[in-house]
């Protein structure tokens, strides 16, 4: 049991599956880490500035305030951070424009690339042969065509 599941095992990490997932997760990270940056950095201090100086990670509804005695707090503020929300959605709205444009990349050069006219980029072979394979059954009926009409 063992042995067949170490087996199964190495054919998934060997066929790329493994690899390609790790490959998106720390591009992933990565890609966090800059989009924060870009949001919290580049975005949001221009919107603050818009809004007067209004720092929007820190804004909140309180709901109830903190009460305090003798400098120890007795009961904890109750808030909804609507700043923080907003962050989020402004994060959201910039990671998936971003997948958006990236995929619109990728699927024009993947388009170019399965085009076996386009000479700039290298076809597959399977697609090659399929279109090769196309272009004779063309042929093929042509020339039975022009018989049938004889």
């Amino acid at each position: 049991m063992k042995l067949n599941l170490f087996k199964e095992f190495k054919e998934f990490a060997v066929k790329g599956n493994m690899i390609d997932i790790a490959v998106g997760v720390i591009i992933g990270a990565a890609f966090n880490k800059v989009i924060d940056v870009l949001v919290k950095e580049v975005f949001l201090p221009p919107l603050s500035l818009l809004t007067d100086g209004i720092s929007w990670s820190n804004r909140k509804v309180i709901l109830r305030e903190a009460v305090t005695a003798d400098n120890m707090p007795k009961v904890d503020e109750v808030a909804i951070a609507y700043g923080k929300l907003f962050e989020v959605l402004v994060d959201f709205a910039i990671i998936g424009f971003t997948v958006f444009l990236v995929v619109k990349f990728m699927n024009s050069i993947r388009k170019k690339g399965q085009d076996p006219k386009n000479t700039t980029i290298a076809t597959p072979k399977d697609i090659e042969l399929l279109s090769r394979m196309t272009e004779l059954m063309e042929q093929q009926l042509e020339i039975a065509q022009k018989n049938a009409a004889k």
